[in-house]
């Protein structure tokens, strides 16, 4: 008779420890753990707690890859970035089958803005302002994912940012902790599903706690340093909003918070995670986040671990501080029993709320795949919600006539050319962080827009000019085979090959920006203008005398004032994911009406950063529209007005605003109020429009903000269609932590702005008793 090994789960189910409802039940996952824990050894404990890199493992192989003997000792809990179902299996069979309490592994992977369906990055997708659109990415994400074997992504990253030079501002949602609290939930809804009981449902983590995205000098990994009062005002709403929404798991930050590194940081880990919002999942490390803490200048090895588990880390992705120290540190007492039981038990109790020691295979059926990935229907979704992350930043008539009708959109005919370095680019398409892509399927703007327009227009291509002229700078940002495949001829030959394409055309698309690894991890930049050659060329395009449509590729807010000066019409279109040549096309020709808005200012050189909306006065601020006055926080050399401010983003129509209409004048602490706007669609096209609410506190024990963005609502209207957008106002919506750091809302004035943007509101005024 061949005996299979049977799973733990199973056994204790035989045993009459768990139920068919077990998983319902949180008394009865208490009792399954406990039971589960008291079989456990001191290294299967610490085993728990490791989350090592897999290496290549290919199918059928499983048993002889390194990682398999530290599986088989129970020195594993789980496993990231490795993908196929099959080797997934593969590897889960190792642990359930051929370690000694066959507890499966979690299997872990940087899901970020889609799985193999890619969907516009993070930034992108923010600008959509659209919590159902945001949540059914995550959602198709987690429905591949899991088809895929994957049942935990390393998403979503919700940092807030005010420097576009940090890289990553392109993972996050924006400068605005209101705006992003909400993607954060959304996010988290769409992965996680009501409870993870489903097979396409995975568990999130919310990243990265906390305050990645306040890195000095807008340097990666750099140095965070502010007041706490600062944190929790304009840092830290998304991260609670995720808790509040049941996000299963936390990643820590690189950076250092109050001078202690984020991973060893009890105060954050224990006394706000889990004192004050209630945490209950397990906190995970960045990548070698412990180990790094012994450049951070904190203790060797041993030490940074030992402060990890002991400030409330509970699993170590890849440093091996843990699985290499734990052991020797609990035996000198410098890590207690009692904080490894718990680490170990909030490991455990994720895989049992996935429902992996139910079904260790649950994420493991080999039908899924063909089924579920890169589907038809998912395609659809991501064409549709690429088009709509789009944001129209100009939009004028190309004679510059200012009575003259608007570039775009324009009918695909006659002779069309498309020219730049990012025009015929399959594998810069997705973005950044798009790690399960196949990069080849996603095709070009040129392939997209010549399928698009098959027998009405021709299309003609030419690369124009390299990304950059600096040859290494180049090969610095397109690593990871995004390769723009650097042309060798000189800069005037691709120029002039570009100019012959140009003067044939009847307008000219300038695909342009940045390569998508020019933004992301460790893709800092000091220069935020578009590349020099690149730069060169788009001037030389425009003294053709053709109409030129720059179509903006970017990650990250850039500097653009002289293409803002020159260029009739720019479409910014990010980084749109698989469809995102289609959804091009279907904006440049009028299927779709852009109407993105931007979730970051962009600002008119890298001198004026951090540039944000919600910013503070000074004692002696400048008056609004001025500059320069001496003696005012001004610059000599520019003002300090953004180029394009934060909620900016056109249509092909136009709308109007009404002055606000308050219900009441005041209310106290117990009441509430409405204001009121008409919005009415006065051009000729159906569109959406994000209406935008900001609310100033006038005078409070702190300083406040000059407004912050406490609501907004997307509509849609059709030409000459009107409707009554209306935001009720309660106290819940004034409050803010002050010196004290106590939430509070303080009777006084406060003005209510309604508009298209944060700086184009109509302003009033009530008074809070």
């Amino acid at each position: 008779m061949i005996y299979k090994k049977l799973s733990l789960s199973v056994l204790l189910f035989a045993a009459g420890f768990l139920t068919a409802s077990a998983q319902k039940s949180p008394q009865d996952m208490d009792r399954f753990i406990d039971v589960l824990m008291n079989k456990m050894t001191l290294e299967e404990k610490i085993g728990q707690l490791n989350l090592p890199v897999t290496g290549e493992i290919t199918t059928g192989q499983a048993k002889s890859s390194d990682i398999a003997a530290k599986i088989k000792k129970g020195e594993v809990g789980g496993l990231f970035n490795l993908k196929g179902v099959e080797k997934i299996r593969e590897v889960q069979k190792q642990a359930v089958e051929d370690s000694r309490l066959g507890i499966p592994l979690l299997f872990g992977m940087d899901v970020i803005h889609g799985y193999e369906t890619m969907f516009p990055i993070p930034l992108g997708l923010s600008c959509t302002w659209d919590m159902t659109t945001i949540e059914e990415s995550a959602r198709i994400a987690a429905v591949e994912a899991s088809a895929d074997g994957i049942s935990w992504t390393f998403s979503p990253m919700v940092d807030i940012s005010r420097d576009p030079r940090w890289g990553r501002v392109s993972e996050g949602s924006g400068e605005d902790p209101f705006l992003g609290a909400m993607i954060a939930e959304a996010m988290v809804r769409g992965y996680q599903g009501k409870n993870m009981e489903r097979n396409d449902e995975i568990m999130a983590c919310v990243k990265h706690f906390a305050l990645y995205g306040a890195g000095e000098a807008g340097r990666d990994y750099n140095t965070v340093d502010m007041s706490r009062q600062r944190m929790f005002n304009d840092y830290m709403l998304p991260y609670e909003a995720a808790v509040e929404a049941g996000v299963g798991s936390v990643m820590a930050s690189f950076n250092e918070v109050d001078g202690i590194p984020a991973t060893a940081n009890k105060w954050l880990m224990t006394d706000i995670l889990r004192g004050q919002w209630g945490f209950n999942g397990f906190v995970v490390t960045d990548y070698t986040g412990i180990s790094e803490m012994i450049d951070h200048g904190i203790g060797d090895l041993q030490t940074v671990s030992a402060r990890a588990i002991n400030a409330g880390v509970d699993m170590d992705m890849v440093s091996e501080g843990f699985v290499g120290t734990l052991k020797k540190s609990v035996q000198e007492g410098k890590v207690s029993m009692e904080a490894l039981n718990t680490a170990c038990r909030r490991i455990l109790e994720a895989k049992y709320k996935l429902g992996l020691f139910d079904n260790p295979y649950k994420y493991c059926d080999s039908k899924r795949p063909a089924r579920d990935i890169f589907t038809k229907a998912h395609r659809d979704a991501a064409r549709r919600i690429a088009a709509e992350s789009f944001v129209l930043l100009k939009n004028d008539s190309p004679d510059g006539n200012p009575n003259g009708n608007p570039l775009l959109p324009f009918n695909p005919k006659g002779n069309i050319a498309v020219i730049g370095p990012l025009a015929n680019s399959r594998s810069n398409m997705p973005g950044t962080w798009s790690v399960a892509a196949v990069l080849d399927r996603c095709p070009s703007l040129v392939e997209g827009l010549k399928e698009m327009t098959a027998g009405k227009a021709n299309i003609m291509y030419a690369k124009g000019s390299n990304l950059i002229s600096d040859a290494s700078y180049e090969e610095r940002a397109t690593m990871f085979g995004r390769s723009l495949n650097r042309d060798n001829r000189t800069d005037q030959q691709l120029l002039d090959e570009a100019l012959n394409v140009a003067r044939r055309s009847d307008i000219i698309i300038a695909a342009l920006g940045e390569s998508s690894e020019m933004s992301g991890e460790s893709s800092s930049r000091t220069d935020l203008n578009i590349p020099d050659v690149q730069q060169n060329l788009l001037k030389e395009l425009l003294k053709t005398g053709k109409p030129v449509v720059l179509v903006l590729f970017t990650g990250r807010p850039l500097t653009l004032n002289w293409e803002q000066e020159h260029v009739p019409a720019i479409l910014n279109v990010w980084f749109g994911g698989s469809e995102a040549a289609y959804a091009i096309g279907d904006a440049l020709f009028g299927y779709v009406n852009p109407g993105g808005k931007l979730t970051m200012t962009f600002p008119k050189n890298v001198g004026q950063i951090p540039l944000y909306y919600a910013h503070k006065n000074t004692g002696r601020p400048l008056k609004e529209g001025k500059w320069f006055e001496k003696f005012r926080s001004n610059y000599l050399d520019v003002d300090n007005d953004p180029l394009y401010p934060f909620g900016y983003g056109l249509s092909y129509t136009t709308f109007s605003y009404s002055d606000i209409d308050l219900s009441h004048s005041s209310m106290d602490m117990n009441g509430s109020l409405t204001a009121a706007v008409e919005v009415t669609n006065t051009g000729t096209w159906p569109g959406s429009e994000v209406v935008q609410l900001y609310i100033r506190d006038v005078v409070g024990s702190s300083t406040r903000p000059v407004k912050e963005l406490k609501g907004f609502q997307k509509i849609f209207l059709e030409p000459g269609e009107m409707k009554i957008v209306r935001f009720k106002i309660a106290p819940e919506m004034l409050r803010y932590y002050n010196y004290d750091l106590q939430l509070v809302a303080e009777p006084g004035d406060f003005e209510v702005m309604i508009g298209t943007n944060s700086r184009d509101v109509k302003t009033a005024k009530f008074t809070l008793n």
